[in-house]
């Protein structure tokens, strides 16, 4: 399935042809069993398998995924996952099921504990310096292919502290490009605990929480957090950082090498 589509648009009277964003129905099953839907980008499946199992917290580890099978029909796509027992066990005393509209990350939750979760607080690290999340924002643009050809996705990837970037992932819902960018992550077996995620959206709980699971120190996000999210931050030792952009953005939980750096 393709992630982009031609169409015919007409601009100033004049008909001409567009490129859209494709987004479709992706049912995750676990171990046979209909766990999810959300509305993505059907693109990078594999990662968003894998990110979205880890940073929900229905696996503790990769290796705790076995095998994962693409199933295209009319109606959408199926991630077929295969997991081990003890976690597929956990995952049925909480199952929910997720309708998801685009991006929608809490939808069909059926329990207010399910939306705070308790996850274990960050270790104290080396604040990650404001310098490299400014070269990795500079750089980020040029890589969302699906961005510049459509408008109408959202990006994540990983920035290392010499501000290099890697793992660029993108979808019409934030958290999707999030998971992706997770996925891959696992998949390549990184460990991005010293490193920090940009994403071009807001950053959300469900954001903060994403990071928190996959132990990634930094969360940089070109637009404002919520006050929750500072809340749980803060709470879970996270730096997390907002309206990145032009060199400039505005730490909200960050230790106090970062807050004088950005002074």
């Amino acid at each position: 399935m393709k992630a982009v589509e031609q169409r015919a648009v007409w601009r100033d009277g004049v008909e001409r042809g567009d490129q859209l964003a494709v987004e479709t129905p992706v049912a995750f099953e676990y171990n046979g069993i209909s766990h999810a839907v959300m509305l993505a980008t059907p693109a990078d499946l594999d990662d968003f398998a894998v990110g979205f199992s880890l940073s929900e917290g229905i696996v503790a580890r990769r290796g705790d995924i076995f095998g994962i099978e693409i199933e295209e029909s009319t109606a959408g796509i199926t991630l077929r996952i295969e997991i081990a027992a003890g976690d597929f066990m956990r995952l049925k005393e909480r199952r929910r099921s997720l309708a998801g509209r685009t991006g929608c990350g809490l939808c069909g939750t059926e329990s207010l504990e399910q939306v705070l979760r308790e996850l274990a607080p960050l270790p104290a690290g080396q604040p990650f310096p404001p310098t490299a999340l400014y070269a990795g924002m500079r750089a980020l643009p040029a890589q969302q292919r699906l961005q510049q050809a459509t408008g109408a996705t959202h990006a994540a990837c990983r920035v290392g502290r010499d501000g290099a970037i890697s793992h660029v992932r993108e979808d019409v819902g934030r958290h999707n490009a999030l998971d992706k960018t997770l996925g891959a992550l696992a998949r390549d077996g990184v460990d991005a605990s010293g490193d920090a995620l940009i994403i071009t959206s807001r950053a959300s709980v469900e954001m903060v929480q994403k990071a928190v699971a996959l132990r990634v120190g930094t969360l940089a996000a070109v637009s404002a957090p919520t006050a929750t999210a500072v809340d749980l931050a803060g709470k879970f030792g996270l730096a997390l950082y907002g309206f990145l952009r032009d060199d400039h953005c505005v730490g909200y939980t960050a230790p106090q090498a970062s807050r004088e750096a950005l002074a």
